[in-house]
């Protein structure tokens, strides 16, 4: 009897059986004590607004590293946390952000790298037309201090649509 076409390497009984999922929020790991200070940079580079923050249990506020464990920040209409990753951790070392490019679209591409350069911010190459990701608008990149890079385009004004 032959078996019924799926894809991706799922099952017929997974694939109905699938769960929704209410949100991905990429979290941002940083060498500790720096989550303190990549709160502040994706605030003041980007305007995002600290909704949350979860503290060191067994730390307290005079010792040496910081009480934040984790920071929640709303940028862009998206959560991401932004942690510490202490010698006691169970993550893995940090060693830089590669792999991972952060996208943001705004209307003022420009202004927007120069803010996250005036914030601490280095700038990856210049300013092109036709390179972001779905063919269209200005795009540039920056990459924290932290080791992220971040992609900064024009909104794409024609994505092709995907069949499903």
């Amino acid at each position: 009897m032959a078996q019924p076409k799926v894809q991706n390497g799922g099952t017929e009984k997974a694939m109905t059986e699938a769960v929704k999922f209410t949100a991905l929020k990429p979290q941002l790991t940083v060498e500790a004590p720096k989550a303190v200070d990549a709160v502040q940079f994706y605030k003041t580079a980007f305007g995002a607004v600290l909704t949350g923050r979860t503290t060191h249990p067994k730390r307290k506020a005079e010792q040496e590293l910081p009480l934040i464990l984790s920071a929640q920040l709303e940028l862009a209409g998206t959560t991401i946390l932004v942690s510490d990753i202490a010698d006691d951790s169970a993550a893995p070392a940090k060693t830089g952000g590669t792999g991972v490019v952060l996208c943001l679209e705004t209307e003022d591409v420009e202004a927007a790298i120069a803010n996250a350069i005036k914030a601490g911010a280095v700038a990856e190459g210049d300013v092109a037309e036709g390179e972001d990701a779905c063919g269209g608008g200005r795009v540039g990149k920056v990459k924290d201090p932290y080791g992220f890079v971040w992609e900064i385009s024009s909104p794409a004004k024609n994505c092709a649509d995907v069949e499903a």
